[in-house]
């Protein structure tokens, strides 16, 4: 990766799912050695959780499989659409709220992509929000993120463009 790329992901509030694929991109990142190459970030489409740390449920969760979610919560901006390569919205919702607040792609320089995209095919469409399910949606959340994160990375490696 010869220039520093930047990548955003993005769910509803910015404490579950976008700062855990956040964690998890960035240790995938540091296993293969790039971490200074790519700048990884995440934010909500809502403000709700604008300062909070991730939720309590997903740090307990992401710790148990060694991943630290230091990030603290952020709403998207427009200017997100200029600063980042690729924006990854984590479900169909968060993507038709991206876009409803995107400059046209002429006028951008962020790749707006869905989650699952990354995934092998067969996979869902949606990462699910777990914020109001029991414990195991934190796990299955994790488990998603860490199959495509691989793919996040290479994609990102690719040539050097976000295609």
């Amino acid at each position: 990766m010869p220039t520093t790329r930047r990548v955003l992901f993005v769910c509803l509030g910015n404490i579950c799912r976008s700062p855990t694929a956040e964690g998890i991109l960035r240790a995938e990142l540091e296993r293969r050695g790039h971490h200074d190459r790519v700048e990884v970030d995440s934010a909500g489409t809502g403000g709700w959780h604008v300062g909070d740390a991730a939720d309590p449920r997903m740090r307990r969760a992401a710790s148990a499989r060694g991943y630290d979610l230091t990030s603290r919560a952020r709403q998207v901006t427009a200017e997100d659409f200029q600063r980042f390569d690729l924006i990854v919205a984590m479900d169909r919702q968060n993507l038709a709220d991206l876009e409803q607040i995107a400059p046209p792609p002429a006028e951008r320089r962020a790749d707006l992509r869905l989650f699952s995209s990354f995934l092998p095919y067969g996979g869902p469409e949606d990462v699910p929000d777990p914020y109001y399910g029991g414990p195991d949606g934190f796990d299955h959340v994790i488990d998603l993120i860490e199959e495509a994160a691989a793919a996040i990375a290479d994609h990102l490696a690719g040539d050097g463009t976000v295609a």
